[in-house]
């Protein structure tokens, strides 16, 4: 039986040439090679599966070959190209910094970057997932990276390129490598199958190339999976049954539901998806990226950034014909709001299909010109504005309800002329329904006051001040300002600034009210106003105010080491610093 050899090694890129989606970096490296400038340093970084590796092995054969072709390409038939085909080239050595990123690792890689090649120029050390190494091993590290002997040559690789030191950084020429795009995926995987001749969708290469997410290796691990489970003829049916990939024809026929305004489709729709075991917020992700694609698809421009087959992209224009670009954006929003609370959600699934009720009225609300949330909540507001109401006697003048206390309240405050024509409601044909809302933003019904209105509103009415100004003195005020902070339920820190505030009347008449610190002075400047009120309706007297005065208060010196006791009590008796110079006296 013949020995199975995966994808991933049997097809590993051996020149440029082969190396799939990194163009701009091969081209790079081969001229470097063509004009001898060469690094003594390179850092490879980039995601999982992009050719990071295998650019470091297509670099380090080719600059050691004798015989570089035109092309600047490996020749394969020196001694040095078969060595290293045949795995035992001594011209290029490879460190994983995952298991060896010790100090002694590294001092055992600069012993042995001392030996010059036997065959070649160049001695290629190629440390792999160098951001693994130690501080104390890059700091060991750092000498030989920067003055290595002429034949050694360092290509680190990593896929955590913020993880590295930025003395490494700074003695490394950066390759960043980027993701292998579909299209390139794609046509590799196509050129495997039909070498491997095996027959495979287009269709099916596409949702293998977008399950990889940009890495060429895990697109041919994909590529094995699917040819073991489906043999030689691989459908496109195949790979979303192996991959547990949802069909596009599902995104397709819910979209054409909520254009329809068919919520019952809908629902039936995703009631067979979670039928086929797919998760419920990987629908959403993927409902998600389908209206993306569909409103990419209504521009010629952006046509290019789907990324799906020839067959698939004209059905993504096709329905991109029938949504407007309003619906695209509603439809994103409602399902953008729907993956940010399914983690949070209690019930995960009645989320998505409250999400789907809402996909399926956004045209409904467009047609009726209100929003969505309008119209999703539209019986619950008929209920609120009154309109199952019982019918009213004709003739009769609407009179909106009233309450009691605030009934009360009118009588006070407002004349009996204004207050029956704001209760009276304008001649004409009466309304099939009252709405309380409408009316209260009309000022036919006025909203009752809070008892906190009603004390300021007390407070200001004359009444309250008493026929005369009624003498006063600081002891009633200082009682009527402590009863105060207790009457109106002030807090702890107005109590107390109020506690200890003290009051005095001068020759002038004027009260002031002095506090200790500026703290509290801003805390009685707050209730100043309701202070002077209170004070006014207590004491019968309309011209009492007063005025806020910080008092300055003096604080000694505290007294802390021996020197400063000893000045002390030389302040108090000079003679113990005579005795202190004449015994030759210190502190211990």
């Amino acid at each position: 039986m013949e020995n199975f050899i995966v994808s991933a090694r049997k097809y590993r890129p051996s020149s440029f040439q082969t190396v799939v989606g990194q163009q701009s970096i091969t081209i790079t490296l081969k001229n470097a090679i063509k004009n001898a400038h060469l690094a003594h340093a390179y850092l490879f970084c980039g995601p999982r599966g992009v050719g990071k590796t295998s650019c470091a092995r297509i670099f380090a054969k080719t600059i050691n070959c004798s015989n570089v072709g035109s092309d600047f390409e490996a020749c394969n038939a020196c001694e040095s190209c078969l060595s290293f085909n045949e795995n035992r080239s001594y011209n290029i050595h490879e460190l994983d910094a995952a298991s060896n990123n010790s100090v002694d690792d590294i001092r055992t890689l600069i012993d042995q970057v001392r030996i010059p090649p036997q065959i070649g120029k160049y001695s290629v050390y190629i440390i792999d997932e160098v951001h693994m190494l130690s501080q104390q091993a890059f700091n060991a590290f750092l000498k030989t990276l920067e003055e290595p002997p002429a034949h050694a040559i360092f290509v680190l690789a990593t896929t955590e390129k913020h993880k590295i030191i930025p003395t490494i950084l700074s003695r490394c020429q950066i390759f960043d490598f980027s993701r292998i795009k579909v299209g390139d995926a794609v046509s590799h995987l196509q050129h495997i199958a039909d070498t491997e001749k095996i027959s495979i969708d287009e269709e099916a290469l596409n949702v293998i190339a977008q399950k990889a997410d940009g890495a060429m290796r895990d697109a041919l691990s994909i590529f094995d999976q699917i040819v073991s489970f489906s043999g030689k003829t691989i459908t496109f049916e195949n790979v979303i049954q192996n991959l547990n990939v949802l069909d596009y024809d599902y995104y397709f026929k819910m979209v054409d539901a909520f254009l329809l305004g068919k919520v019952t489709d809908s629902l039936i729709l995703f009631n067979e998806i979670i039928e086929k075991g797919f998760d419920g917020h990987h629908f959403v992700a993927g409902l998600s990226s389908h209206i993306r694609d569909i409103l990419v698809g209504k521009d010629a421009a952006t046509l290019q950034l789907l990324e799906v087959s020839d067959s698939v992209k004209e059905k993504y224009i096709e329905q991109s014909k029938k949504c407007e670009v309003d619906f695209l954006y509603d439809a994103l929003s409602i399902l953008n709001e729907c993956d940010i609370h399914y983690k949070g959600s209690q019930n995960q699934r009645l989320l998505i299909e409250l999400t789907l009720i809402q996909l399926s009225q956004i045209v409904e609300s467009k047609k009726k010109g209100i929003s969505l949330k309008k119209n999703f909540r539209r019986l619950l507001k008929i209920r609120v504005e009154g309109r199952t109401s019982a019918p009213k006697v004709a003739g009769a003048k609407d009179k909106a309800p009233v309450h009691p206390q605030h009934e009360a309240h009118k009588a006070v405050s407002n004349p009996p002329s204004q207050t029956s024509q704001r209760v009276s409601t304008p001649s004409g044909p009466s309304p099939t329904s009252i709405s309380i809302k409408a009316a209260m933003s009309r000022g036919i019904v006025n909203k009752p006051s809070s008892p906190k209105q009603e004390i300021k509103a007390n407070e200001a009415d004359p009444k309250y001040m008493g026929a005369q100004n009624q003498p006063y003195t600081i002891e009633s005020v200082v009682e009527k300002l402590k009863e105060y902070a207790i009457v109106r339920n002030k807090s702890e820190r107005i109590r107390l600034a109020i506690a200890s505030c003290e009051s005095e009347i001068r020759e002038n008449g004027q009260l002031v009210v002095k506090i200790s610190n500026q703290i509290q002075a801003d805390d009685i400047s707050v209730v100043k106003n309701e202070m002077v009120n209170y004070l006014k309706r207590e004491l019968q007297n309309s011209t009492i105010d007063f005025v806020i005065e910080i008092t300055q208060t003096v604080t000694k010196k505290r007294v802390h080491t021996d020197t400063d006791r000893f000045k002390y009590l030389c302040d108090k008796n000079p003679l113990l610093e005579q005795l202190k110079q004449k015994f030759s006296l210190d502190f211990e």
